[in-house]
Parts: C-alpha cells; sequence; structure tokens
C-alpha cells in the first residue's frame, strides 16, 4: 500500500513541474524533461489507482462478500476486467480466460459449420488450437480465426504472444501447424488489403462507408459488391450481415438492435419488419424462434475508423466455408 501523504505530494509535484517546463523557453532539453515527468505522473497514479483497486477486492474478501457471483460480474464487465489485467489482479488465470474468449466467439464460428478446440496454453505464452468441422482445411479458414480470434485474445489475454493452429489438410491427414503471431491477428486490414485479397483466400475485402461512424444503437443498409448488407452497432462493437430475414427473406432496412426483455445491457435483438422473426446479434444472428434460422454475418475489421467487410469470391451464397 503506497503512502498516501508522499503519493499526493509527488503527483503535485510532478504537475507543478510540468507547468513549470510549460512557462519556460521551449527546446529538446525541455520537452524531454516534460516527457520524463509526464511518464512518471502516470506512473503514480496508475500504481495509486492499482493499489485503491486491489484494496478494494481486499475489503471485499475480508467481509465475506467477494463469492462467486461477484467475481463473475466483475470479470464479466469489460472495463473493469481491463482495469484487473493491468494491476495484475485479474482473479482468472491466462487459461481460463482464454477458454471463455473462444466460448465467446463459437456462435460465430458454428456460423459458419466450424468449431475450435482449445488445446493447451504454453508457460511461454503461445495458445495451441485445433480447428474443427467445416474451418478445418476450409481455404477461408485462417480469414475466420483471424476474424473470431483476434479481438478477444487482445481482450482476455493480452500477455500471449502466438497462437499455434492445428488444421489439417482435407488432403493429408498428417497434422499441419502453422504458427501465427499475435502482431499478425492485431494488424488492422486497410483497403489496399481488399484490393490485394487473393481469390484463393475465399474472401476479399471491401470498404463499407456506410458504416464509418455509425453510432450505438444504430443500423444502416447499403449494397457492396451487389451484395446487400444490414450494418448496427451494439455498443463499441459493429456488427454486419447480409440483408434479409432468414424466414421470409424481407429486408432488414428500418430494424434497430433493441436490448431483449429482461436481458443483459449487452444484448441486443433484431426483429423482421416483415415476419417479425427475431435473431440475436451477439450470436452471430442466430434466431430466437427457430434455432435451425439464423442471418448470414460477415467478417468485419475497423482501420482507423475506416470500416471493411470481407466478402467470398467465388461463391457468393457461401460465408467462410
Amino acid at each position: 500500500m503506497p503512502d498516501l501523504r508522499a503519493t499526493g505530494e509527488r503527483i503535485d509535484a510532478l504537475i507543478e513541474a510540468l507547468a513549470t517546463v510549460q512557462a519556460g523557453p521551449p527546446g529538446p532539453a525541455a520537452s524531454q524533461r516534460a516527457r520524463e515527468q509526464a511518464e512518471e505522473l502516470v506512473r503514480v497514479v496508475t500504481d495509486l489507482y492499482g493499489a485503491g483497486i486491489e484494496r478494494i477486492l481486499d475489503i471485499a474478501y475480508d467481509s465475506g462478500r467477494l463469492d462467486e457471483e461477484l467475481l463473475g460480474l466483475l470479470v464479466g464487465d469489460d472495463l473493469v476486467a481491463s482495469l484487473l489485467l493491468v494491476h495484475g489482479l485479474h482473479p482468472q488465470d491466462v487459461h481460463t480466460r482464454v477458454q471463455h474468449a473462444l466460448d465467446a466467439v463459437r456462435p460465430y464460428l458454428g456460423s459458419h459449420g466450424g468449431d475450435v478446440e482449445l488445446l493447451e496454453v504454453t508457460d511461454e505464452g503461445a495458445v495451441h488450437l485445433r480447428l474443427l468441422g467445416s474451418c478445418d482445411g476450409c481455404p477461408s479458414s485462417s480469414v475466420t480465426l483471424e476474424l473470431a480470434v483476434r479481438d478477444a485474445i487482445e481482450s482476455a489475454a493480452p500477455e500471449v504472444v502466438a497462437i499455434e493452429v492445428d488444421a489439417p489438410s482435407t488432403h493429408d491427414t498428417d497434422p499441419v501447424a502453422a504458427l501465427i503471431p499475435v502482431e499478425s491477428l492485431r494488424t488492422r486490414l486497410d483497403t489496399r488489403s481488399a484490393a490485394a485479397a487473393s481469390p484463393e483466400a475465399g474472401a476479399a475485402w471491401h470498404p463499407l462507408a456506410a458504416a464509418d461512424g455509425l453510432p450505438p444503437g444504430q443500423a444502416t443498409t447499403t449494397t457492396v459488391a451487389e451484395v446487400g448488407l444490414y450494418a448496427c452497432r451494439v455498443g463499441p462493437q459493429l456488427f454486419v450481415f447480409r440483408d434479409g430475414c432468414a424466414r421470409c427473406a424481407h429486408t432488414l432496412a428500418g430494424t434497430l438492435p433493441v436490448r431483449r426483455l429482461g436481458g443483459a445491457a449487452d444484448d441486443a435483438v433484431l426483429t423482421c419488419p416483415g415476419c417479425g422473426a427475431h435473431y440475436d446479434v451477439r450470436r452471430a444472428g442466430a434466431g430466437l424462434d427457430d434455432p435451425d434460422l439464423h442471418l448470414a454475418p460477415l467478417p468485419v475489421l475497423v482501420d482507423g475508423g475506416v470500416v471493411s467487410v470481407a466478402l467470398p469470391t467465388r461463391t457468393l451464397g457461401v460465408v467462410g466455408a
């Protein structure tokens, strides 16, 4: 536990020193000094908040209120979970967090007829996965995996350094291990990637200008490469589907994502304006009235506010398989 008086005095001194530097003559030395003081200020404040969060957990534990239910609520909140990770206070180990992350993206993979199995997380921080179902040997499996796993890894287990994918070929019974550096998973593809996408990859990237700057809770419909698309934003996350109800094929134009009655704050449901069918946005457009029906989700990348969507190059009737 830091000395609160000493910490407060150091914060005041750093703020005053920064003000003095800004008021003084500019120059390389002054800029370097200001940078060092700003970095120290951030470290001191971060340590203070970290100690405060740790103390809150201690108090909850000592009072007998830090039970599994409360822990689940804490780690289930993205903001709180990220703060716990930053300060090394997250109660779940990396294996558990990776497993939960894969569970979260499993509905998306399932919409492509595939699945993923977590084999191990090594001491060095490498995650070993196996593709299952239609993703196994699928020409676009690398695209599907990259899109489904990237954000999950960044938010759930930032300490992971690489992902090893055991993806057997459809023409070879011997598994071929591929090493995918996390850096490549975290690289946002820009619009040049769309032009350079290989037909053999099964998908090409196209700019989705209609979704740029789309505010939370809003939706839009548009046409890209002769494909009708429906895009909506739930919180900070953007979802894109082929425009068309899985039951009646009616356009989803004018439909907004709404919170499910009694559901969590980030739940979102789409209601077809034609037949009234309901779909779960976060579960890859799974049908709520009929589990055999689901919307057709499409992979999305956002780079500096520019949205791109992946559309199949070989057949527009099947996505990702």
